[in-house]
């Protein structure tokens, strides 16, 4: 943005242009069109700031005046690579160009109000003395390293929590994977519900933690094919009250322990372990409740070696939405890619009059006469 200040359109493209050029790219590890998508999100919104700054830079005088103008081609550069990068973004991933672009749009905020100034004060001190720009480069050098080792430690986190659910699934070879599984399909109903950032990555660690309380289960009640007795039953019933007794000493997951202790509450009431009921129930919980009935109705489990097809599993969670699913939640998995093909038992089809009430409602209306229509309606219904 500074040398887009300084030089206008033609300076800001080159720069974004050689800014760009990445390790990888020149070692021939990233393909043509991912290249070309790399510098095309930067040198276009360059060129298109430049040509605004041009456009405007006439119009005033004064410092103040400039400082406006600049803040203008900055906006237009950021929010045009936002659209650029979410659309890239959405083709790939599937998802709407909407979505990603307001999950993107809090950190587009931040860059237009912390370095869109910056960059300005910058181009306003290279043209008093060129060299006193290096004074910038040790803060913004050290800004970047502290970004990329957040994102390092984010990972490493993440990647902790997915072994320490990978190592809860072994368990049991029939829950391979199972909380990957419930991870992705929650986060994707969360998507569809339109859940925030942080809605969103609770999903995906509440997501592989669920179940991590079952570490405290025996293998003989886990691994029981046969019915489960009372005492067995209270004990697997226990586990999201000890997972989120196990996770509560980390204060980072601090937002996962509702979905960890409360995803297996039935929307009416009777679920475990504190038998919440409709909204008493955290909404990520709900969300979660469904994607894990999901997976387990559709993969087998030591008391039910045969899966259900995804037909009958979508049917079982429209059955008992309202009662065990919050409905909202069960109309918004339907619009994930989970069940793509998948007849909908739940949505029924349009009504269509019954040949039979539909003649005996006609010989009660020239018996009686002219009448209102629904109480016509009702007396077929009752004498049929």
């Amino acid at each position: 943005m500074a040398s887009l200040f300084l030089g206008g359109p033609a300076v800001g493209a080159w720069v974004a242009a050689i800014g760009t050029t990445e390790v990888r790219e020149l070692r021939g590890r990233i393909p043509w069109y991912g290249s070309l998508a790399n510098h095309a999100g930067l040198v276009i919104p360059a060129v298109a700031g430049g040509l605004v700054l041009q456009a405007t830079r006439g119009l005033a005088d004064g410092p103040i005046a400039q400082f406006l103008i600049a803040m203008v081609s900055a906006t237009c550069f950021l929010v045009l690579n936002l659209l650029l990068a979410s659309t890239l973004l959405a083709l790939r991933t599937g998802q709407r160009v909407v979505d990603v672009s307001r999950g993107d749009l809090r950190g587009i905020a931040g860059s237009w109000i912390a370095l869109a100034p910056l960059a300005w004060l910058m181009s306003v001190v290279y043209g008093v003395q060129w060299w006193a720009t290096a004074l910038f480069a040790v803060p913004l050098y050290s800004t970047r390293l502290a970004f990329e080792r957040f994102v390092e430690m984010r990972d490493m986190f993440t990647q902790t929590i997915g072994a320490l659910a990978e190592a809860v699934d072994k368990r049991d070879p029939n829950t391979a994977r199972h909380s990957h599984r419930v991870k992705e399909m929650s986060v994707d109903i969360g998507r569809v519900m339109r859940v925030s950032d942080a809605e969103l990555e609770a999903l995906e660690w509440g997501g592989l933690l669920h179940d991590v309380g079952k570490i405290g289960v025996p293998d003989n009640v886990l691994l029981k094919q046969e019915r489960l007795t009372k005492e067995e039953r209270m004990i697997m019933n226990a586990h999201p009250v000890l997972g989120a007794q196990i996770i509560a000493p980390v204060t980072k997951l601090a937002p996962e322990l509702p979905i960890i202790r409360h995803h297996h509450e039935w929307y009416n009431g009777s679920g475990y372990p504190d038998r919440l009921i409709g909204d008493e129930i955290p909404k990520l919980a709900r969300v979660l409740h469904v994607a894990d009935a999901f997976e387990a109705m559709t993969a087998a489990r030591p008391y039910r070696m045969t899966p259900l097809t995804r037909e009958q599993a979508l049917a079982e969670l429209r059955k008992f939405a309202g009662i065990q699913f919050d409905p909202v939640v069960v109309d918004a998995f339907v619009r994930t890619h989970w069940v793509d093909g998948v007849p909908d038992a739940g949505r029924l089809p349009e009504p269509r009059p019954i040949p039979i009430m539909a003649q005996h409602a006609e010989r009660l209306t020239k018996a009686a006469g002219p009448s209102d229509g629904t109480t016509v309606a009702k007396a077929a219904a009752e004498q049929v």
